[in-house]
Protein backbone atom coordinates (compact mmCIF):
# COMPACT_ATOMS: atom_id res chain seq x y z
CA UNK A 1 0.00 0.00 0.00
CA UNK A 2 1.18 3.70 -0.99
CA UNK A 3 0.40 6.66 -0.07
CA UNK A 4 0.01 10.13 -1.52
CA UNK A 5 -0.37 14.00 -0.66
CA UNK A 6 -3.81 15.44 -1.40
CA UNK A 7 -2.01 18.01 -2.75
CA UNK A 8 0.59 15.76 -5.21
CA UNK A 9 -0.42 12.66 -6.44
CA UNK A 10 2.88 11.93 -8.22
CA UNK A 11 5.52 11.45 -5.37
CA UNK A 12 4.35 8.63 -3.02
CA UNK A 13 5.50 7.09 -0.04
CA UNK A 14 5.10 3.80 2.19
CA UNK A 15 2.53 3.38 5.61
CA UNK A 16 5.46 3.87 7.93
CA UNK A 17 6.81 7.23 6.37
CA UNK A 18 3.28 8.56 6.13
CA UNK A 19 2.31 7.44 9.81
CA UNK A 20 5.74 8.17 11.43
CA UNK A 21 6.13 12.03 9.40
CA UNK A 22 2.21 12.90 9.91
CA UNK A 23 2.25 15.50 7.34
CA UNK A 24 3.14 15.23 3.20
CA UNK A 25 6.71 18.11 2.67
CA UNK A 26 3.95 19.76 0.72
CA UNK A 27 1.76 20.61 3.89
CA UNK A 28 -1.00 18.53 2.45
CA UNK A 29 -2.77 14.96 4.04
CA UNK A 30 -1.39 11.20 3.44
CA UNK A 31 -4.40 9.28 1.47
CA UNK A 32 -3.81 5.89 0.34
CA UNK A 33 -3.63 5.30 -4.06
CA UNK A 34 -6.64 3.13 -3.66
CA UNK A 35 -8.78 2.04 -0.88
CA UNK A 36 -8.48 -1.80 0.22
CA UNK A 37 -11.35 -4.07 -0.21
CA UNK A 38 -12.81 -6.69 2.51
CA UNK A 39 -12.41 -9.91 0.95
CA UNK A 40 -15.13 -12.43 -0.05
CA UNK A 41 -14.88 -14.33 3.73
CA UNK A 42 -14.28 -11.17 5.68
CA UNK A 43 -16.89 -8.96 4.41
CA UNK A 44 -19.94 -11.22 5.25
CA UNK A 45 -18.82 -12.16 8.98
CA UNK A 46 -18.27 -8.81 10.35
CA UNK A 47 -21.26 -9.26 12.00
CA UNK A 48 -19.71 -12.13 14.26
CA UNK A 49 -15.88 -11.46 14.56
CA UNK A 50 -14.91 -10.66 17.68
CA UNK A 51 -13.66 -6.63 17.81
CA UNK A 52 -9.67 -7.28 17.68
CA UNK A 53 -10.12 -9.54 14.63
CA UNK A 54 -12.04 -6.88 12.93
CA UNK A 55 -9.21 -4.51 13.55
CA UNK A 56 -6.78 -7.07 12.58
CA UNK A 57 -8.71 -7.31 9.00
CA UNK A 58 -9.36 -4.08 8.69
CA UNK A 59 -5.90 -2.82 9.33
CA UNK A 60 -3.77 -5.31 7.48
CA UNK A 61 -4.01 -3.91 4.21
CA UNK A 62 -3.04 -1.04 4.90
CA UNK A 63 0.32 -1.51 7.05
CA UNK A 64 1.33 -4.81 5.68
CA UNK A 65 4.60 -3.29 3.72
CA UNK A 66 5.96 -2.45 7.04
CA UNK A 67 3.90 -4.47 10.06
CA UNK A 68 3.93 -8.03 9.71
CA UNK A 69 0.73 -9.95 10.17
CA UNK A 70 2.22 -11.50 13.94
CA UNK A 71 2.92 -8.35 15.16
CA UNK A 72 -0.91 -6.46 14.16
CA UNK A 73 -2.07 -9.30 15.77
CA UNK A 74 0.07 -8.51 19.11
CA UNK A 75 -0.76 -4.84 19.02
CA UNK A 76 -4.70 -4.85 18.46
CA UNK A 77 -5.43 -7.73 21.34
CA UNK A 78 -2.82 -5.06 23.42
CA UNK A 79 -4.85 -1.93 22.11
CA UNK A 80 -8.38 -3.53 22.77
CA UNK A 81 -9.32 -4.95 26.14
CA UNK A 82 -12.46 -2.95 25.52
CA UNK A 83 -14.67 -3.31 22.19
CA UNK A 84 -17.45 -0.55 20.66
CA UNK A 85 -20.72 -1.62 21.90
CA UNK A 86 -24.23 -1.12 20.20
CA UNK A 87 -27.00 -0.35 22.80
CA UNK A 88 -30.35 0.46 21.78
CA UNK A 89 -32.09 3.89 23.35
CA UNK A 90 -35.80 4.57 22.32
CA UNK A 91 -35.63 3.91 18.33
CA UNK A 92 -31.96 4.16 17.51
CA UNK A 93 -29.14 2.34 18.26
CA UNK A 94 -26.32 4.09 19.81
CA UNK A 95 -22.85 3.20 18.88
CA UNK A 96 -20.87 3.56 22.36
CA UNK A 97 -17.61 4.54 21.86
CA UNK A 98 -16.41 5.52 25.70
CA UNK A 99 -15.24 2.37 26.96
CA UNK A 100 -11.42 3.19 26.64
CA UNK A 101 -8.69 4.55 29.26
CA UNK A 102 -9.88 7.56 28.28
CA UNK A 103 -13.66 7.43 28.21
CA UNK A 104 -13.54 8.96 24.29
CA UNK A 105 -13.45 7.52 20.68
CA UNK A 106 -9.65 8.91 20.59
CA UNK A 107 -8.41 5.78 22.50
CA UNK A 108 -9.09 3.83 19.27
CA UNK A 109 -6.92 5.64 17.35
CA UNK A 110 -4.29 6.44 19.88
CA UNK A 111 -3.80 3.24 21.23
CA UNK A 112 -2.99 2.02 18.04
CA UNK A 113 -0.72 4.62 16.98
CA UNK A 114 1.71 4.31 20.24
CA UNK A 115 2.35 0.19 19.89
CA UNK A 116 2.33 0.54 15.80
CA UNK A 117 4.93 3.71 16.38
CA UNK A 118 6.64 1.68 18.99
CA UNK A 119 7.55 -0.79 16.50
CA UNK A 120 8.16 1.12 13.45
CA UNK A 121 11.05 3.19 15.28
CA UNK A 122 12.70 0.15 17.30
CA UNK A 123 16.41 0.62 16.38
CA UNK A 124 16.18 4.33 16.31
CA UNK A 125 18.43 6.41 18.23
CA UNK A 126 17.16 10.07 17.45
CA UNK A 127 14.01 10.33 19.77
CA UNK A 128 11.06 11.43 18.19
CA UNK A 129 8.71 14.34 19.04
CA UNK A 130 5.23 14.49 18.45
CA UNK A 131 2.84 17.26 18.16
CA UNK A 132 -1.29 17.28 18.84
CA UNK A 133 -3.50 19.62 18.77
CA UNK A 134 -6.95 19.11 20.59
CA UNK A 135 -10.07 20.58 21.01
CA UNK A 136 -10.15 18.30 23.97
CA UNK A 137 -10.77 14.65 23.87
CA UNK A 138 -7.40 13.61 21.53
CA UNK A 139 -4.80 15.34 23.71
CA UNK A 140 -6.44 13.43 26.83
CA UNK A 141 -6.11 9.91 24.51
CA UNK A 142 -2.81 10.47 23.01
CA UNK A 143 -1.02 11.46 26.70
CA UNK A 144 -2.83 8.33 28.42
CA UNK A 145 -1.62 5.69 25.31
CA UNK A 146 1.76 7.33 24.99
CA UNK A 147 2.89 8.13 28.30
CA UNK A 148 5.77 6.18 29.39
CA UNK A 149 6.98 5.37 25.60
CA UNK A 150 10.83 5.23 25.50
CA UNK A 151 12.00 7.36 22.16
CA UNK A 152 8.89 9.40 22.35
CA UNK A 153 7.56 12.64 23.56
CA UNK A 154 4.34 14.20 23.04
CA UNK A 155 3.43 17.94 23.11
CA UNK A 156 0.07 19.10 23.23
CA UNK A 157 -1.49 22.38 22.00
CA UNK A 158 -5.21 23.29 23.30
CA UNK A 159 -7.02 26.50 23.81
CA UNK A 160 -6.73 28.01 26.71
CA UNK A 161 -10.46 27.63 28.64
CA UNK A 162 -12.10 26.24 25.94
CA UNK A 163 -11.66 22.50 27.04
CA UNK A 164 -13.75 20.87 30.30
CA UNK A 165 -11.29 20.71 33.63
CA UNK A 166 -11.77 17.43 33.35
CA UNK A 167 -10.24 17.13 29.77
CA UNK A 168 -7.36 19.44 30.73
CA UNK A 169 -6.15 17.15 33.34
CA UNK A 170 -6.11 14.30 31.26
CA UNK A 171 -4.03 16.76 28.91
CA UNK A 172 -1.98 18.25 31.15
CA UNK A 173 -2.02 15.91 34.40
CA UNK A 174 0.42 12.92 33.60
CA UNK A 175 3.98 15.00 32.72
CA UNK A 176 6.82 12.74 32.34
CA UNK A 177 6.95 12.04 28.40
CA UNK A 178 3.89 14.87 27.73
CA UNK A 179 4.08 18.49 27.69
CA UNK A 180 0.89 20.27 27.59
CA UNK A 181 0.87 23.79 25.98
CA UNK A 182 -2.34 25.97 26.74
CA UNK A 183 -2.85 28.11 23.54
CA UNK A 184 -4.43 31.56 23.94
CA UNK A 185 -6.47 31.30 20.94
CA UNK A 186 -9.29 28.72 19.58
CA UNK A 187 -8.47 25.18 18.32
CA UNK A 188 -7.94 26.23 14.89
CA UNK A 189 -4.85 28.23 16.57
CA UNK A 190 -3.59 25.39 17.70
CA UNK A 191 -3.90 23.28 14.53
CA UNK A 192 -2.33 26.08 12.55
CA UNK A 193 1.05 26.27 14.85
CA UNK A 194 1.60 22.26 14.36
CA UNK A 195 1.03 22.73 10.91
CA UNK A 196 3.59 25.80 10.71
CA UNK A 197 6.20 23.47 12.94
CA UNK A 198 6.00 20.66 10.34
CA UNK A 199 6.96 23.46 7.68
CA UNK A 200 9.80 24.99 9.31
CA UNK A 201 13.02 24.51 8.27
CA UNK A 202 15.10 25.03 11.05
CA UNK A 203 12.69 22.96 13.29
CA UNK A 204 12.59 19.85 10.85
CA UNK A 205 16.71 20.21 11.06
CA UNK A 206 16.74 19.50 14.56
CA UNK A 207 14.37 17.54 15.60
CA UNK A 208 11.86 14.24 14.19
CA UNK A 209 8.56 15.37 14.47
CA UNK A 210 5.58 13.87 13.65
CA UNK A 211 1.69 14.37 14.56
CA UNK A 212 -0.93 12.00 16.59
CA UNK A 213 -3.70 14.02 15.19
CA UNK A 214 -6.76 13.28 12.69
CA UNK A 215 -4.46 14.87 10.20
CA UNK A 216 -2.08 11.78 10.89
CA UNK A 217 -3.74 8.49 8.30
CA UNK A 218 -2.31 6.30 11.53
CA UNK A 219 -5.14 7.62 13.53
CA UNK A 220 -7.87 7.09 11.22
CA UNK A 221 -6.99 3.77 10.25
CA UNK A 222 -8.48 2.16 13.18
CA UNK A 223 -11.16 4.68 13.51
CA UNK A 224 -12.68 2.79 10.59
CA UNK A 225 -12.78 -0.56 12.74
CA UNK A 226 -15.92 0.29 14.62
CA UNK A 227 -17.59 1.05 11.49
CA UNK A 228 -17.18 -1.73 10.28
CA UNK A 229 -18.11 -3.52 13.76
CA UNK A 230 -20.85 -1.31 13.85
CA UNK A 231 -22.35 -2.15 9.98
CA UNK A 232 -21.55 -5.94 10.48
CA UNK A 233 -24.26 -5.77 13.33
CA UNK A 234 -26.82 -3.14 11.36
CA UNK A 235 -26.14 -3.11 8.00
CA UNK A 236 -27.38 -1.19 5.67
CA UNK A 237 -28.11 1.36 8.38
CA UNK A 238 -27.60 5.29 8.19
CA UNK A 239 -24.42 6.22 10.56
CA UNK A 240 -24.62 9.82 12.59
CA UNK A 241 -21.14 11.34 13.31
CA UNK A 242 -20.92 14.19 15.47
CA UNK A 243 -18.48 16.04 13.45
CA UNK A 244 -15.44 18.64 13.87
CA UNK A 245 -12.35 18.06 12.72
CA UNK A 246 -14.04 15.31 10.36
CA UNK A 247 -11.74 12.84 11.29
CA UNK A 248 -13.59 10.72 12.62
CA UNK A 249 -16.74 10.49 9.45
CA UNK A 250 -13.12 10.25 7.41
CA UNK A 251 -12.36 7.43 8.95
CA UNK A 252 -16.19 6.00 8.71
CA UNK A 253 -15.70 6.94 4.83
CA UNK A 254 -12.77 4.26 4.90
CA UNK A 255 -14.62 1.64 6.41
CA UNK A 256 -18.03 2.42 3.59
CA UNK A 257 -14.91 2.15 0.80
CA UNK A 258 -13.49 -1.40 2.10
CA UNK A 259 -16.99 -2.58 1.88
CA UNK A 260 -18.82 -2.23 5.00
CA UNK A 261 -22.19 -2.35 4.69
CA UNK A 262 -23.10 1.47 5.18
CA UNK A 263 -25.67 2.97 3.53
CA UNK A 264 -25.82 6.77 4.12
CA UNK A 265 -23.67 9.16 6.80
CA UNK A 266 -24.94 12.21 8.46
CA UNK A 267 -22.63 14.62 9.48
CA UNK A 268 -23.80 16.38 12.54
CA UNK A 269 -21.85 19.60 13.36
CA UNK A 270 -22.49 22.27 15.88
CA UNK A 271 -23.05 25.90 14.54
CA UNK A 272 -19.68 25.60 13.07
CA UNK A 273 -21.25 24.32 9.97
CA UNK A 274 -18.43 24.66 7.32
CA UNK A 275 -18.81 21.61 6.03
CA UNK A 276 -23.05 21.15 6.36
CA UNK A 277 -23.27 24.12 4.21
CA UNK A 278 -20.91 22.76 1.48
CA UNK A 279 -23.48 19.92 1.50
CA UNK A 280 -25.47 22.18 0.79
CA UNK A 281 -24.38 25.04 -1.43
CA UNK A 282 -20.76 23.40 -2.86
CA UNK A 283 -19.00 25.87 -1.85
CA UNK A 284 -16.82 25.37 0.78
CA UNK A 285 -16.02 28.89 3.05
CA UNK A 286 -13.71 28.06 5.85
CA UNK A 287 -14.65 30.67 8.78
CA UNK A 288 -13.05 31.21 12.36
CA UNK A 289 -14.68 28.96 15.17
CA UNK A 290 -17.36 29.74 17.10
CA UNK A 291 -17.38 27.82 20.75
CA UNK A 292 -19.46 25.99 21.76
CA UNK A 293 -20.92 23.21 24.71
CA UNK A 294 -19.65 20.71 21.71
CA UNK A 295 -16.51 22.07 22.46
CA UNK A 296 -14.35 19.30 20.50
CA UNK A 297 -16.71 20.24 17.22
CA UNK A 298 -15.21 24.25 17.31
CA UNK A 299 -13.97 23.61 14.32
CA UNK A 300 -14.36 26.71 11.56
CA UNK A 301 -11.78 24.67 9.31
CA UNK A 302 -11.73 20.92 9.42
CA UNK A 303 -8.21 19.60 8.23
CA UNK A 304 -9.92 16.69 6.80
CA UNK A 305 -12.33 18.18 4.52
CA UNK A 306 -9.32 17.70 2.46
CA UNK A 307 -9.28 14.15 2.42
CA UNK A 308 -13.04 13.86 1.77
CA UNK A 309 -12.93 16.21 -1.29
CA UNK A 310 -9.47 14.16 -2.47
CA UNK A 311 -11.81 10.85 -2.59
CA UNK A 312 -15.07 12.18 -3.21
CA UNK A 313 -16.71 14.86 -5.73
CA UNK A 314 -19.34 17.35 -3.98
CA UNK A 315 -22.00 15.44 -5.83
CA UNK A 316 -20.65 12.42 -4.06
CA UNK A 317 -20.57 13.54 -0.88
CA UNK A 318 -24.21 14.66 -1.08
CA UNK A 319 -25.68 11.65 -2.25
CA UNK A 320 -23.63 9.50 0.79
CA UNK A 321 -23.68 12.50 3.39
CA UNK A 322 -26.52 14.00 4.63
CA UNK A 323 -25.34 17.52 6.47
CA UNK A 324 -26.51 19.16 9.82
CA UNK A 325 -26.45 22.01 12.36
CA UNK A 326 -27.80 21.74 15.81
CA UNK A 327 -27.60 24.55 18.39
CA UNK A 328 -26.58 24.72 21.96
CA UNK A 329 -30.25 25.01 23.30
CA UNK A 330 -30.94 22.38 21.14
CA UNK A 331 -28.06 20.19 22.36
CA UNK A 332 -29.52 20.73 26.46
CA UNK A 333 -32.72 20.19 25.03
CA UNK A 334 -31.48 16.82 23.97
CA UNK A 335 -30.14 15.98 26.64
CA UNK A 336 -32.88 16.56 29.12
CA UNK A 337 -35.87 14.85 26.61
CA UNK A 338 -33.98 11.76 25.89
CA UNK A 339 -33.06 11.12 29.38
CA UNK A 340 -36.71 11.56 30.36
CA UNK A 341 -37.57 9.85 27.55
CA UNK A 342 -35.71 6.50 27.75
CA UNK A 343 -33.09 6.93 30.88
CA UNK A 344 -30.25 7.19 28.60
CA UNK A 345 -27.29 9.47 29.15
CA UNK A 346 -25.90 11.82 26.58
CA UNK A 347 -23.17 13.95 26.73
CA UNK A 348 -22.97 17.36 24.41
CA UNK A 349 -21.27 15.79 21.21
CA UNK A 350 -23.65 12.68 21.14
CA UNK A 351 -26.54 15.09 21.68
CA UNK A 352 -25.55 17.33 18.91
CA UNK A 353 -25.63 13.79 16.91
CA UNK A 354 -28.98 12.63 18.23
CA UNK A 355 -30.70 15.94 16.93
CA UNK A 356 -29.20 15.89 13.81
CA UNK A 357 -31.46 12.17 13.59
CA UNK A 358 -34.17 13.87 14.58
CA UNK A 359 -33.95 16.66 12.06
CA UNK A 360 -33.55 14.56 8.85
CA UNK A 361 -36.87 11.87 10.08
CA UNK A 362 -39.38 13.74 12.04
CA UNK A 363 -40.38 10.67 12.83
CA UNK A 364 -36.97 8.64 12.90
CA UNK A 365 -38.33 5.21 12.24
CA UNK A 366 -41.50 5.89 9.82
CA UNK A 367 -39.30 7.91 7.34
CA UNK A 368 -36.45 6.12 7.44
CA UNK A 369 -38.08 2.99 6.67
CA UNK A 370 -39.71 5.08 3.95
CA UNK A 371 -36.43 6.71 2.51
CA UNK A 372 -33.69 4.76 3.08
CA UNK A 373 -33.81 1.89 5.04
CA UNK A 374 -35.72 -0.26 7.56
CA UNK A 375 -32.92 -0.88 9.91
CA UNK A 376 -32.33 1.43 13.03
CA UNK A 377 -30.15 4.53 12.38
CA UNK A 378 -27.13 4.41 14.57
CA UNK A 379 -26.06 7.81 17.08
CA UNK A 380 -22.05 7.73 17.23
CA UNK A 381 -21.81 8.71 20.77
CA UNK A 382 -17.99 9.94 21.16
CA UNK A 383 -17.54 10.33 25.01
CA UNK A 384 -18.79 9.46 28.19
CA UNK A 385 -21.53 12.26 29.52
CA UNK A 386 -19.00 12.18 33.09
CA UNK A 387 -16.71 14.05 30.64
CA UNK A 388 -19.49 16.89 30.04
CA UNK A 389 -20.55 16.85 33.39
CA UNK A 390 -20.80 20.56 34.15
CA UNK A 391 -23.33 20.70 31.25
CA UNK A 392 -24.74 17.14 31.66
CA UNK A 393 -25.94 16.88 35.28
CA UNK A 394 -27.95 20.31 35.72
CA UNK A 395 -29.81 19.29 32.91
CA UNK A 396 -30.10 15.27 34.08
CA UNK A 397 -28.55 14.73 37.75
CA UNK A 398 -25.38 12.97 39.07
CA UNK A 399 -23.62 11.46 35.93
CA UNK A 400 -21.69 8.18 37.32
CA UNK A 401 -18.35 8.77 37.10
CA UNK A 402 -16.04 5.78 35.13
CA UNK A 403 -12.74 5.13 37.29
CA UNK A 404 -10.27 6.33 34.65
CA UNK A 405 -12.30 9.56 34.98
CA UNK A 406 -12.05 9.55 39.08
CA UNK A 407 -8.28 8.93 39.18
CA UNK A 408 -7.43 11.35 36.21
CA UNK A 409 -9.94 14.46 38.24
CA UNK A 410 -7.36 14.36 41.40
CA UNK A 411 -4.33 14.88 38.94
CA UNK A 412 -2.24 18.74 39.25
CA UNK A 413 -2.30 20.71 36.21
CA UNK A 414 1.07 21.31 34.37
CA UNK A 415 0.77 23.50 31.56
CA UNK A 416 2.81 26.25 29.80
CA UNK A 417 0.73 29.28 28.36
CA UNK A 418 1.66 30.84 25.02
CA UNK A 419 0.06 33.22 22.48
CA UNK A 420 -1.08 31.92 19.23
CA UNK A 421 2.12 32.75 17.75
CA UNK A 422 4.64 30.46 16.10
CA UNK A 423 8.08 31.75 18.15
CA UNK A 424 6.24 31.43 21.29
CA UNK A 425 5.52 27.82 20.24
CA UNK A 426 9.15 27.21 18.92
CA UNK A 427 10.96 28.04 22.00
CA UNK A 428 9.02 25.94 23.95
CA UNK A 429 9.98 22.79 21.44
Amino acid sequence: MRYYSTRNKIENVGFAEAALTGLAPDGGLYVPEEVPQYNATVRPSLGSMGYADIAYETILPWVSDDIPGKVLEEIVHSAYPFSAPLVEAADRMVLELFHGPTAAFKDFGARFMARAFSYLRRGEDRPLTILVATSGDTGGAVADGFFGIEGISVIILYPKGRVTPLQERQIAGLKGNILAIAVDGSFDDCQRLVKEAFGDKDLASRLVLSSANSINISRLIPQAVYYASAAGQIPDTCICVPSGNFGNLTAGLYAYKMGAPIARFIAASNINKTVPDYLESGNYEARPPKATLSNAMDVGAPSNFERMAAHFSWEEMRKLILGASVTDDETKKTIAEVFSRCGYRLEPHSAVGWKAVDMHWENPMENLAEKLTEKMPVVVSTAHPAKFAETVEPLIGPVPFPLSLQKAMEREIDARTIPADLGAFKECL
